[in-house]
């Protein structure tokens, strides 16, 4: 069994912030894919299904971001599962918005959602980060992530969770290059004339892997919409 986390907050109130969007991958996979209705477990929601040949748990946590580990933690458990099964799909500041990566280990980069989870089940357990920029200094991050997302985001994000749900088989399968390029085909669909509007994968720049455990990237991306001001802000993160 493979367990899919999506972290958010719960509550209507959030459910179309920055900080909700793994909540709303989630989602997109359950409608898609045929999975059980949601359900309270784990002190969360879960709904159960199948990706090609693997069976999968998605989960969404009801403890609000900052406690995600506590409800994961308890999912991993009750199904005998090793941290290497769970694939949590987050909110990433540092990556321009319609901008993808999965992540396999590593640390949680101050996000406070996964680092819960690495106090309940450490830090081995993949990632899928989902770009939704930064507001430009650190000090206005949190009341940025928990704003809902602009009117222009609307077209790249609908992509984004698209290619999600597309790719999810893959993704199940451990084949992080057949996601990716799900994801990319949404983002840069091909033209009618031959070709796309850009790579349908872009290799993340070779870094060398921390030895306290081994981390590996890669990464799907849309066109880069954003300002010159944001591009600035970016340059100098």
């Amino acid at each position: 069994m493979k367990l899919f986390v999506g972290l958010g907050n719960p509550g209507a109130k959030y459910a179309r912030n920055r900080h909700n969007i793994g909540f709303m991958a989630v989602d997109r996979i359950a409608e898609d894919h045929g999975f059980s209705p949601w359900r309270a477990k784990f002190q969360g929601e879960v709904a159960e299904g199948r990706l090609g040949h693997e069976k999968v748990l998605l989960l969404k946590p009801a403890t609000f971001m900052n406690l995600s580990g506590q409800s994961v933690g308890e999912a991993m458990r009750f199904h005998k599962l090793d941290s290497t099964d769970i694939t949590v799909f987050h909110d990433e500041i540092d990556l321009a918005p319609g901008r993808l990566k999965t992540k396999a280990g590593g640390g949680h980069a101050g996000h406070n959602g996964l680092r819960s989870i690495h106090q309940h089940v450490g830090p081995h357990y993949d990632r899928v980060r989902m770009g939704v920029g930064h507001p430009g200094h650190k000090d206005k991050v949190p009341g940025y992530v928990l704003k809902d997302f602009a009117k222009a985001d609307e077209d790249w994000l609908d992509d984004m969770l698209r290619g999600v749900s597309d790719g999810a088989v893959a993704l199940a399968a451990g084949d992080d290059a057949r996601f990716l390029n799900a994801v990319a085909l949404r983002l840069n669909p091909p033209r009618s004339g031959g070709g796309s509007k850009g790579p349908a994968t872009k290799p993340a720049p070779a870094e060398p892997a921390p030895k306290a455990s081994a981390v590996t990237e890669s990464v799907a991306e849309a066109p880069d919409n954003r300002s010159a001001l944001q591009k600035l802000a970016d340059r100098f993160r």
